[in-house]
């Protein structure tokens, strides 16, 4: 019976400190409830505030959304770790940074191939060596680009096929941005069997034959050259330079149309004068 009184004197006297304990928390709790709802519609508002200033500064809705949220989470961890203190809770304080530095290591090392590419999207996305309709060529692959996304990028081959390369394979290896550049020069080297006699009034003719080659600019020469000897054949090579129209930068096929006019022109004006 003793025993029994002892006992229930020990729960009493428990669950009546736990009851004092709680009435004095009171105002403490209710702290912390407002810090929290505080810190939620700031986060809230943090988020909206995030998603239209990057996206004004980086015109994408994924990087957009990414950096938006990691600002409302972290404004929510704030107001959560000060309610905490505020109810003089410090050492689950110090146990959720504990538990959040060590999840993160482990996500890290598990995920660091997603984290590489993620990190690597955002550097294109802001560094912009490329943009959506761009004529890329990287990693053995010619294309437009049709997707940026965090992860990968999206090209379209020339022969139609869609390629999904990893930004982090794009990152680390080198990029030719064909539309970003509005010049390029076509090279075409070719034998001709002429006479030593002959070779002015064949460097002559062609370049009558190529001066009005469609596109062709006029900053820089066109240059007809005698690279060597084969036997009884000259070698010839052929440099000139064509440009692209504002409206037409993407167009792939320009560069081939253009290669295909300097050959037909060649071919055609040693032909009618028996050069070959």
């Amino acid at each position: 019976m003793m025993a029994y009184t002892q006992w229930t004197r020990l729960i009493y006297n428990k669950l009546h400190s736990w009851l004092e304990t709680a009435v004095k928390m009171l105002p403490n709790l209710a702290v912390a409830i407002l810090v929290l709802a505080f810190f939620f519609m700031l986060s809230r508002f943090i988020r909206k505030l995030v998603y239209r200033l990057v996206l004004r500064l980086t015109h994408t809705e994924a990087v957009s959304g990414l950096f938006s949220s990691i600002a409302y989470l972290f404004f929510c961890f704030v107001g959560l770790f000060i309610a905490l203190n505020v109810l003089q809770l410090d050492k689950t304080v110090s146990s959720l940074l504990a538990g959040a530095g060590i999840i993160g290591l482990a996500l890290g090392f598990a995920f660091q191939d997603l984290t590489a590419n993620f990190i690597s999207g955002i550097f294109i996305t802001f560094r912009k060596p490329f943009d959506v309709g761009h004529q890329i060529e990287t990693n053995g692959f010619t294309g437009n680009v049709e997707h940026i996304q965090l992860r990968s990028t999206t090209l379209r081959t020339l022969d139609g096929l869609h390629v999904i390369i990893p930004n982090k394979e794009i990152f680390q290896k080198p990029i030719i941005n064909h539309s970003l550049t509005p010049v390029r020069r076509i090279s075409l080297t070719f034998n001709v069997p002429i006479a030593n006699e002959q070779m002015p009034a064949a460097q002559n003719l062609l370049q009558q034959a190529l001066k009005d080659v469609p596109r062709l600019t006029t900053d820089r020469p066109l240059q007809v050259l005698f690279s060597n000897i084969d036997g009884v054949n000259v070698k010839v090579t052929v440099n000139c330079w064509i440009t692209y129209d504002t409206d037409t930068l993407h167009d792939n096929d320009l560069y081939d149309q253009a290669m295909h006019d300097v050959i037909t022109r060649v071919t055609t004006v040693l032909r009618e004068h028996k050069m070959i």
